[in-house]
């Protein structure tokens, strides 16, 4: 074997040597990661909890206050203040009852409510407006959404309760709308 040749293998001998020791450190990293990703989910879910109890708490407490409110007018305030911070009603499954029940008051309540302050429009239309309203807006907003993506992502239970909708208020299919949208942008 020539100089040049054994200068070869010791080289690769050096890097086989070199490629595990590279191998035996990634398991102990992979390892290392696995643990530490273990551990993040374990306190990501124990503060979700955290989180979970304490709005629970808030929300019971803000339910108290608000079964004594006899003002139509400071109730509709506080609707109008949870939805668009919460923003329940982009959930499909968020009804005039659950409505009731985050704010702490019966249906019966809720409805005299909405008699009273949105000229006989009951609280099921005031919900279909407002996710009607995102349902526009994530359409314009987000061009790549398919219109089963804006349906769910607006609250809405299925896609042809959108385009119905959609059709309703504004007098043209989702996907007209956009197509719209769309040409007024490259004019």
């Amino acid at each position: 074997m020539t100089e040049k040749e054994a200068k070869l293998q010791e080289e690769v001998t050096f890097l086989k040597k070199e490629v595990e020791r590279l191998k035996d450190e990634l398991v102990r990293m992979v390892s290392r990661n696995l643990d530490l990703t273990e551990r993040l989910e374990y306190d990501v879910e124990l503060k979700r909890r955290t989180e979970v109890a304490r709005e629970m708490i808030e929300g019971h407490a803000k339910r108290l206050r608000n079964a004594d409110l006899q003002d139509d007018g400071q109730l509709m305030a506080i609707i109008e203040m949870r939805l668009e911070e919460e923003r329940p009603h982009l959930r499909a499954d968020f009804s005039t009852q659950a409505l009731a029940d985050m704010l702490g008051v019966s249906m019966n309540r809720l409805n005299l409510l909405f008699r009273h302050q949105t000229m006989h429009r009951p609280p099921e239309a005031y919900i279909d407006n407002l996710r009607t309203l995102e349902a526009l807006r994530l359409l314009r907003d987000k061009p790549n959404y398919t219109i089963a993506v804006v349906a769910e992502e607006a609250g809405f239970s299925n896609v042809r309760t959108l385009q119905r909708r959609i059709q309703e208020v504004i007098g043209m299919s989702p996907v007209d709308y956009r197509l719209m949208l769309t040409k007024d942008l490259s004019v």
